[in-house]
């Protein structure tokens, strides 16, 4: 625009005269930019295998666990999405990250969203760190060191340093792109684990063919979640993907479970510099076992084969929906909240009688009543020293779309009402992200028609009944502090003619 036309523009604007369109200057295109890069993670064999409440160990290698990062950036802001093949990610961990990305590479804490996929076949990053229970008796220390699952210090800080080094330099590779979000449908791969059974009760996997089925005790979330950026040439630099089953497949080994065939999927297309994060979304009680199959299940490699291939299609099919990229994903910010909650406490007759289960050889005794009384015992334990603990709650916009973080293994039904309370077109919840607090169950789960698995107390699931509803609120509220930017779209076309196609405008041919 010419010197004096600014000049008589911003005269008449100050007159209180708005000028008409043709002697405004046109809106700034908004400068959205975004980077990725990844860093390998893999454990080492002989190292301990996380998943369970006792110990085990890695014998071989399947397919290497990463971190995968995403950087974007409004002009104004920054915030970084960090996908990580992991069972979970420690409270401290997550702090120490946090305040290295930020000291290097000038990002926030709080607009670091960092999720572990759950994998059951990763590396000994979290549960039991050294030190946990040195305030205890010499059992208690014993159960905990011993015969529990347990973070491996020097493979703690391998992952800390490559969850730093791929934050900064997915930073540092940002480049001006265009973007596109949107969702996809995959509802054959994923369900609820829990049932409601004939006699009143919820059981967590009662097995195929049980006729005590009546129907499942909770939902599915068939939603497949991406958010994908190009560079000026065309080329996708990356891609988020979110959905929600656990990461329970374990074909063999150290593996980065389903989501290495998802991302075989993706970078099958177009090609293997492609980063993939993918962010597990609300999945406590949401497997790939299907308890009410006629046909037998699987084996493991097949299983993983299936989830991490059928959702990786649906991801590469919404992918080329967007393809490539329509516009900015803006603006980008993200505001956290750490919630204070009780632990809930064992009976006193209950921790008894578990202190003499635990006393007893426990290749004598009955697996699943050792493996749970040693829970108790050490949940007892850890209430003198930490009777309450934190949860974060984070909220991460990338234009039209928010993440909503809990550090939980998070029951489905409370991300499918984020999604219907967020204000969001997209909304993306992200479970076991910026800590690890175990499993968050319904309330319904406690109520007389209650029970399973995730309702267990133990050392490492043990919330007040209430945390999930709270979580839930939290999360809606910090999106509802935030306004949805615009979805980019393809362009229109061009005004009509006038005309139709002269080729096939004509009557038919008879002859």
């Amino acid at each position: 625009m010419p010197t004096r036309l600014v000049a008589l523009t911003a005269l008449l604007t100050l007159g209180g005269f708005t000028p008409p369109a043709h002697l405004r200057a046109a809106e700034p295109t908004p400068v959205f930019k975004a980077g990725f890069a990844e860093r390998d993670i893999t454990p080492a064999i002989g190292s301990e295998a996380p998943g369970g409440y006792g110990k085990a160990y890695h014998r071989t290698l399947h397919d290497p666990c990463k971190v995968r990062a995403a950087v974007f950036d409004d002009g104004t802001n920054r915030v970084a999405l960090v996908g990580i093949d992991a069972l979970g990610i420690d409270r401290r961990t997550i702090l120490a990250v946090r305040k290295r990305i930020a000291e290097k590479c000038g990002i926030p804490g709080e607009a670091v969203l960092l999720g572990a996929s759950h994998s059951h076949s990763s590396g000994p990053l979290v549960w039991v760190f050294p030190g946990d229970y040195d305030h205890a008796s010499d059992l208690v220390k014993k159960l905990a060191y011993d015969h529990t699952t347990t973070a491996d210090p020097k493979y703690v800080a391998k992952v800390e340093d490559a969850l730093v080094e791929a934050v900064c330099a997915a930073n540092d590779a940002r480049v001006e792109a265009k973007a596109g979000v949107g969702r996809g449908e995959e509802r054959t791969v994923a369900f609820n684990r829990r049932f409601l059974m004939r006699d009143g009760r919820a059981v967590t996997h009662p097995g195929q063919g049980n006729p005590g089925i009546v129907e499942p005790a909770g939902p599915t979330d068939p939603e497949v979640g991406v958010i994908a950026a190009w560079d000026a040439k065309g080329k996708l630099l990356g891609c988020v993907v979110n959905f929600s089953c656990h990461a329970t497949t374990s074909p063999g080994g150290i593996s980065a479970n389903y989501v290495y065939y998802l991302e075989k999927v993706i970078q099958g297309y177009y090609g293997k510099d492609v980063p993939v994060v993918f962010l597990n979304g609300a999945s406590g009680d949401v497997t790939q076992v299907d308890n009410r199959s006629p046909y037998k299940n699987p084996d493991p490699e097949q299983f993983a084969q299936l989830v991490g291939g059928k959702v990786g299609a649906e991801a590469l099919k919404v992918l080329f929906t967007l393809d490539p990229g329509y516009g900015a994903l803006v603006p980008v910010r993200a505001k956290a909240e750490v919630l204070p909650f009780a632990r809930r406490k064992p009976a006193p007759e209950r921790v008894a009688a578990a202190l003499k289960v635990v006393q007893t050889d426990p290749a004598k005794a009955d697996p699943t009543e050792w493996a749970f009384a040693k829970e108790t015992v050490l949940l007892d334990a850890l209430l003198k020293k930490e009777p309450t603990t934190e949860a974060e709650v984070q909220a991460v916009q990338v234009g039209p779309a928010v993440f909503l973080t809990t550090p939980a293994e998070y029951f489905c039904r409370f991300g499918l009402d984020q999604k219907a309370a967020s204000g969001f077109p997209l909304t993306f919840p992200v479970s076991l992200a910026n800590g690890c607090v175990g499993y968050v169950p319904t309330e319904d789960a406690f109520g007389p028609a209650g029970g399973g698995y995730e309702t267990r107390l133990t050392a490492y699931s043990n919330l007040e009944i209430t945390a999930g509803t709270t979580m839930r609120d939290a999360g809606i509220k910090l999106a509802k502090g935030f306004t949805p930017g615009p979805v980019p779209a393809p362009p229109k076309p061009l005004p009509f003619g006038g005309k139709a196609w002269s080729y096939g405008d004509n009557r038919p041919e008879k002859e």
